[in-house]
C-alpha cells in the first residue's frame, strides 16, 4: 500500500510542478493565454498541492510515527 501511495504522490508532485510552471509563464508571457487561465491555473495548483499533502499525511499515518 505505502508504494502505491509512494507513487502516487511523485505524481502529484509532479502535476503541481507542471501546474505552477505552466502559470508562472504564462503570467510572464501575459495576454489571453493567461487572462483566460491564470485564476484557473492558481486553483488547480492548490488543489493538487492538498491532495499532495493529504497523502503525505496517509503515508505517516500508515507509517506509525
Amino acid at each position: 500500500m505505502s508504494g502505491f501511495l509512494l507513487v502516487a504522490l511523485a505524481v502529484a508532485l509532479l502535476a503541481v510542478l507542471a501546474v505552477l510552471f505552466t502559470g508562472v509563464i504564462g503570467l510572464a508571457r501575459g495576454g489571453e493565454f493567461n487572462r483566460k487561465y491564470g485564476n484557473k491555473l492558481m486553483r488547480l495548483r492548490v488543489l493538487l498541492q492538498f491532495a499532495a499533502l493529504g497523502i503525505i499525511l496517509l503515508l505517516f499515518l500508515l507509517s506509525g510515527r
